[in-house]
């Protein structure tokens, strides 16, 4: 599965989808690309001198964007309630990207089977 098949997953498959479990790859690929389109979006946007590309995309993305991560924080045994850490100044990011970069639960937990059990 290439990078961009992860973004398009949680496009379209899992747009706001807050149950179940993200691996992370799922979430990493997803912000990767997110975060691609964003540059090249806010580049447009100068030699525009207009910022609404970059608004309208980024309030598409700012749905599928939380459920991901929420997903991701259920790999790891925690609640999407979690991701409220980030609101601490500097801790608090460092943190949330600690938790989502942490490996998930092996094995099934209260959010669902394990993401990597069908994989090779």
């Amino acid at each position: 599965m290439g990078f961009f098949d992860w973004y398009l997953k949680c496009i379209k498959n899992h747009y706001a989808d807050l149950d179940g479990r993200a691996r992370r790859t799922e979430y990493w690929m997803f912000y990767l690309v997110n975060l691609i389109i964003v540059i090249v979006l806010a580049l447009i946007s100068r030699a525009m001198g207009s910022q609404v590309l970059s608004t309208l995309y980024g309030l598409a993305v700012l749905v599928p964007h939380i459920a991901v991560a929420v997903r991701r924080l259920h790999d790891t045994g925690r609640t999407g309630w979690w991701l409220l850490i980030a609101l601490i100044p500097v801790i608090g990011w460092i943190w949330i990207i600690v938790l989502l970069a942490t490996n998930g639960d092996q094995g099934s937990n209260q959010y669902g089977a394990d993401p990597k059990e069908g994989v090779a």
